[in-house]
C-alpha cells in the first residue's frame, strides 16, 4: 500500500488572500502602527521593552485610551513589533551613546527593515512576518500567570520560577497539542470543519484517555483547569487572528465561584462553555509549525507543480473532494492531451501503490474530458491499461470500443478489487463488499478464473472476497481460490 499522509490536505486561500488577512490582524496591525510612529526620541528599558512613562503615548498612538488597558495593548504589540523585526532597538554600547534617545539602560530605537514588506513585500514575505508575530503570541500565551506578583519574586526582586510550578516546554507542547487537534477536526472529513468547537471537548481531548469510559471526578476537574487555562489562552491568540473565540461565560464562573473548577451540566447551553474554531489563517500557520516540526500536513495545491507520478500517489489517500480539488488544479496548468498521456503512464506499474494510481488516473482522466479520448486509445491493447481505457471510453458512449479478452475482464476486476482495499484502508468496506457480492453474481465460475489472473494482488484479494462476501458457501470458494493463487505464486 501507498504510505499514507499523517493529515488530511487542507484547503487554503491563496497567499495574497491570507497576507490581506494577516495585515488586518488587531496584533499586527498595532505592532506597524508603533513601528511606524516609533523613532529615536522613544524611550526603551534595557530588554528593548517601552519604559513605563512611554506607554501612554504609544496606547494614544494606537487611537487607545492611555490607561492600563491600553498600556498593555501598546506593551503587547511593540513586542511583537521588536521579535518581528519590525522596528529595531540598537544597543548603545555598539554606537556613540544614547543622547539621541533611550532612558540610559535601553538603546535606541529606528525601523527596521521588515516594515518595508508590510507594503512592498510580496504575500509570502508577509506571511513569514506574521509567523514570527504568531510566535511571540504563542510565547504570550503559554506564559506564567501572575495573579500575585509579590508572591512569585525571590528576595533580589527576580520571578521565581520554581515558585510558579511553571514548565515552559510542557505548556508550549500542550498548546501545540490543542492546536493539532483543532486543525485536524478542521480538516478531517466529517469532523467540525467550518463549525466551532466546544472548549470542553477540545479540553477532554487532550486530557481523557482514549480507553476510558466515565471519566473520573479527578479527570473531570483536570478537564476543567484545562478549559480555564485554554479560555485565558485563546484570549491572547485571536488578536493574532489564529482563531474565532467566544469566551466562556464569566457568569459561569461567578455561578461556580472563584475557588471551584467550571463543571457543565448535563442541560447547559455548551456554547457557555467558549467555542473556537481556526481561521484560514489559523490553519496556515498551525500547518506552518507542523511542517517546521517535520509532520506530514499537506494542502491541497501542494502537486500542482509536480508530475503525474507524484500527483497520482499524493492523492491516494485524500478524501474524494480533496482529490478532485488538487487533480482539477494540477489538469488547468496543463493542456488536456499531454496532460492524459502522462497520467496514464504514470498508471502503470505492479507495485502494491499501483492500483490506487489506476483509479485516481481514470477519475482524474472523467476530469479532463474528451480531449483525452486520443491517449486512451493509445492504451486499448496495454495489458494493465486496456481495461481501465475501455470502462472510460464505454462511459462517455464512446463509438467503437473493442471487446476485452477474458484475461482482461478478470484483471481488472482484480484491480478494482486491489485498489478498493487500498483505498478504505480497513475502514468502512459497505461498498466494497456489494462491489464483490455484484462480481460474483454476474461472473458464474468467478473464482475458477480469478485465482489464475497474473496479478500481484490476487492472493490478498481473494482472501479479501472471501472475508467480506456474506454467501458463506461463495467465501469458502474464494478461501480456496486465495490458496490456490499463493501456491501458484509460491508466496
Amino acid at each position: 500500500m501507498s504510505d499514507r499522509p499523517t493529515l488530511p490536505p487542507v484547503r487554503l486561500p491563496s497567499d495574497a488572500e491570507l497576507a490581506r488577512d494577516a495585515l488586518v490582524t488587531p496584533l499586527l496591525a498595532r505592532a506597524v502602527r508603533l513601528a511606524r510612529w516609533a523613532g529615536p526620541q522613544t524611550r526603551v528599558g534595557a530588554g528593548g521593552e517601552l519604559v513605563e512613562e512611554q506607554l501612554p503615548a504609544a496606547a494614544e498612538a494606537l487611537g487607545l485610551t492611555p490607561d492600563d488597558d491600553g498600556a498593555a495593548y501598546a506593551s503587547e504589540a511593540w513586542r511583537v513589533a521588536v521579535d518581528t523585526g519590525l522596528v529595531v532597538v540598537d544597543d548603545p554600547q555598539d554606537g556613540e551613546g544614547d543622547e539621541d534617545g533611550g532612558d540610559g539602560d535601553g538603546g535606541l530605537v529606528e525601523a527596521g527593515g521588515q516594515l518595508a514588506l508590510v507594503t512592498g513585500g510580496a504575500p509570502q514575505d508577509v506571511l513569514a512576518l506574521w509567523l514570527d508575530a504568531l510566535e511571540t503570541a504563542l510565547a504570550d500565551a503559554t506564559a506564567p500567570l501572575l495573579d500575585d506578583l509579590a508572591d512569585v519574586l525571590d528576595e533580589d526582586g527576580d520571578l521565581d520560577f520554581e515558585s510558579l510550578d511553571w514548565d515552559p516546554q510542557r505548556e508550549a507542547e500542550f498548546l501545540d497539542g490543542v492546536l493539532g487537534n483543532l486543525y485536524l477536526l478542521t480538516v478531517t472529513e466529517g469532523g467540525a470543519g467550518d463549525a466551532p468547537v466546544p472548549l470542553p471537548a477540545l479540553a477532554a481531548s487532550m486530557i481523557v484517555p482514549d480507553d476510558m469510559g466515565e471519566p473520573t471526578d479527578d479527570i473531570l476537574e483536570q478537564v476543567s483547569e484545562a478549559m480555564m487555562r485554554l479560555d485565558d489562552q485563546f484570549r491572547v491568540l485571536e488578536p493574532i487572528g489564529l482563531v474565532e473565540y467566544q469566551p466562556v461565560d464569566e457568569a459561569l464562573m461567578a455561578e461556580e465561584g472563584d475557588s471551584e473548577p467550571v463543571a457543565m451540566g448535563d442541560d447547559e447551553d455548551v456554547s457557555r462553555y467558549g467555542m473556537v474554531k481556526l481561521t484560514p489563517l489559523g490553519l496556515y500557520g498551525v500547518r506552518a509549525r507542523m511542517l517546521e516540526a517535520g509532520l506530514d500536513a499537506p494542502a491541497v495545491g501542494d502537486l500542482t507543480d509536480k508530475g503525474a507520478d507524484a500527483l497520482l500517489d499524493g492523492v491516494a489517500h485524500y478524501p474524494e473532494a480533496s482529490a478532485r480539488a488538487e487533480t482539477q488544479r494540477w489538469l488547468a496548468r496543463r493542456e488536456p492531451l499531454p496532460a492524459a498521456r502522462e497520467l496514464l503512464a504514470a498508471a502503470k506499474g505492479t507495485d502494491a501503490g499501483s492500483p490506487l494510481r489506476r483509479l485516481h488516473c481514470q477519475q482524474a482522466l472523467s476530469l479532463v474530458g474528451a480531449d483525452a479520448e486520443p491517449a486512451v486509445r493509445e492504451v486499448l491493447d496495454d495489458p494493465e491499461l486496456g481495461g481501465l481505457a475501455r470502462v472510460w471510453l464505454a462511459e462517455r458512449g464512446a463509438a467503437d470500443v473493442p471487446a476485452p479478452p477474458e484475461p482482461m475482464i478478470f484483471w481488472l476486476a482484480v484491480d478494482t478489487i486491489a485498489a478498493q482495499l487500498d483505498a478504505a484502508g480497513g475502514g468502512d468496506l459497505d461498498e466494497l463488499q456489494e462491489l464483490v457480492e455484484g462480481l460474483t453474481s454476474q461472473h458464474s465460475g468467478f473464482f475458477d478464473a480469478a485465482w489464475r489472473v497474473q496479478h500481484p494482488a490476487t492472493p490478498e484479494v481473494l482472501e479479501a472476497m472471501g472475508r467480506l462476501h456474506r454467501d458463506k458457501r461463495v467465501a469458502k470458494e474464494a478461501r480456496k481460490a486465495a490458496f490456490k493463487a499463493r501456491s501458484r505464486t509460491g508466496d
